[in-house]
């Protein structure tokens, strides 16, 4: 899935950087949810996980409970390819809403390019937020944060 691919009525938020290493190295940081807790932005101690299915696999399951900034929810690897990975997420708390993510790998001169892109429904609550709130530059922060811890976990090795 690409942006011009994206569902009509979404919106939709992406963040990229380089990481000095080969798509199928990066690949399984992103299919096994039980690597999440060492560069997702949003991982914090105190927050319940379960996990289900063969993790790196299409099919792998992610629920967690956590604080008021994590929410509750679950997710799930809907498609890996050797350049890409879409996940279904689906938030139960603070509201409920469906979004895909999308995991872009675009290999050039020895490096990848990383691209985090996040399909989110344009519903009456996302609109009555978004008088108060910029959704981008609030979840694009937190995917700043997400893919720098990323690339330096992939590039320590």
């Amino acid at each position: 899935m690409t942006a011009t691919e994206a569902p009509a009525n979404h919106t939709t938020t992406v963040r990229s950087t380089v990481i000095s290493a080969p798509a199928s190295a990066i690949l399984p940081y992103l299919t096994d949810f039980t690597t999440w807790v060492d560069w997702s932005p949003w991982e914090k101690s105190g927050t319940k996980r379960e996990y289900q299915g063969p993790q790196g696999e299409v099919g792998a399951f992610y629920g967690w409970d956590g604080d008021r900034k994590t929410g509750a929810g679950h997710m799930t690897v809907a498609k890996i390819a050797p350049t890409a990975v879409t996940i279904d997420l689906d938030f139960t708390r603070p509201f409920t809403t469906s979004s895909k993510v999308h995991f872009g790998l675009f290999e050039t001169d020895g490096a990848t390019k990383v691209v985090w892109t996040m399909y989110s429904p344009k519903n009456v609550m996302s609109r009555i937020m978004g008088l108060f709130m910029n959704f981008d530059k609030m979840i694009g922060g937190d995917f700043e944060t997400g893919l720098a811890k990323l690339k330096a976990l992939v590039e320590k090795g």
